[in-house]
């Protein structure tokens, strides 16, 4: 056998070599990649402690899929059940960014268990303004094949609704999701006002955003030692509510409130007192966890952040029945809206917003005022320009 000469070898090295390099070219090597989700994450904080961790990036694609499934529904037909529980989507909403986004817009979140009798009303409150500066959503009464579908301004502003009454969890758990909703819907969405059916504007959307975007803090009525807190207290059982909240922190309040950006989040973001106040109650007849809840909350967690009074005018009055005072159409005139105007406010400050003295000078605005029968939608109609001049 022929040895190689030096030469062969050379001329073999020439003809690998190309091969080699694309060899080496070619050869995948291990790389490691990390990407930032496409959900905006920030420290939500509990009594402002709390950090919330950032979520693992295989779990964004799936908050995206939730974001996109809450996308606000048309009203035209029933809105598809939630597949995802209530938990998650509350959970993204206390992720949200912090920061508003200017202009701030208002939130105007109707928690519905019969139609809106005011819609007209409204319409002409809102059609008149930018809607660069406000947003609408309801959550749905139950509906039914016969149910006609909103229009104006309310068409297609339902968000995904569950079954909510009275003496039950269920308004509070509605209220929760409308804030969730309009927290992931626009980070420009600064101030969250409840409202009900039987709800009507007492000045113009221009009076209602500058009086509310000048304010920094929530308005919700805070009331200490009020008549039967103890029974309310105690409606799912002696200690049911212990150790997370006493009777001495146990506070009463107008179901409807407007909430600043920062009270909402805490709501949907709330894993301690929500548990304590989601259980079925024993006593129905003191059983109103939306009048309980949300003032225990704020008034534990940040009680510098509000005003401890609410900007919808009620009358309560002589009233045993657990409903306010009902204004029917014959009682429509001026008079009545220049009246309820001029109420003021029950202040339930109990010492931690200021001394008495500075409770006593606060004088907000009523903005808003209920409850109105259905029937008197005709003549507010006819006195609207009194209703929105101020």
């Amino acid at each position: 056998m022929l040895s190689p000469t030096p030469l062969s070898l050379f001329c073999a090295l020439l003809l690998c070599l190309p091969l080699a390099i694309v060899f080496t070219v070619t050869t995948p090597t291990s790389t490691t990649t990390s990407t930032t989700g496409g959900v905006t994450v920030t420290n939500s904080t509990y009594r402002d402690t709390h950090a919330i961790q950032e979520p693992k990036p295989q779990t964004n694609l799936n908050n995206q899929k939730i974001i996109a499934k809450i996308k606000i529904k048309p009203l035209g037909s029933p809105p598809p059940p939630l597949k995802e529980d209530d938990e998650q989507i509350l959970q993204l909403a206390s992720r949200v960014d912090p920061n508003l986004r200017l202009p701030g817009k208002l939130a105007y979140l109707f928690l519905t268990t019969t139609p809106l009798p005011f819609a007209p009303l409204w319409d002409l409150y809102f059609n008149q303004t930018p809607k660069t500066l406000f947003n609408i959503y309801v959550h749905e009464y139950p509906k039914t094949t016969n149910t006609p579908p909103f229009t104006g301004v309310f068409a297609d502003r339902a968000i995904p609704s569950k079954p909510s009454k009275r003496n039950t969890p269920t308004l509070s758990s509605a209220a929760r999701r409308l804030l969730a909703h309009a927290l992931l819907d626009d980070p420009s969405n600064a101030m969250f006002a409840l409202l009900s059916p039987s709800c009507i504007p007492i000045h113009s959307f221009n009076f209602t955003y500058r009086t509310l975007m000048n304010s920094t803090k929530s308005f919700i009525e805070i009331l200490k030692n009020e008549k039967n807190a103890h029974g309310r207290w105690a409606a799912r059982g002696e200690e049911a509510m212990l150790p997370e909240v006493t009777l001495e922190e146990f506070r009463i309040g107008s179901q409807f409130w407007v909430l600043t950006r920062k009270h909402a989040r805490i709501v949907v973001g709330d894993k301690r007192l929500w548990p304590k106040f989601n259980q079925p109650c024993l006593d129905i007849r003191n059983c109103y966890p939306e009048e309980n809840y949300f003032p225990t909350l704020i008034r534990m967690v940040d009680p510098q952040g509000s005003v401890p009074a609410t900007l919808t005018n009620v009358d309560w009055r002589g009233r045993r029945d657990g409903h306010p005072r009902v204004y029917n159409a014959s009682e429509v005139e001026p008079g009545l809206i220049m009246s309820l105007r001029k109420g003021r406010p029950r202040y339930g400050d109990d010492g931690t917003n200021g001394s008495d003295s500075s409770v006593t000078r606060r004088s907000h605005p009523f903005l808003f005022a209920r409850k109105f029968s259905p029937d008197s939608v005709v003549p507010l109609l006819s006195i609207t320009n009194v209703i929105f001049k101020d």
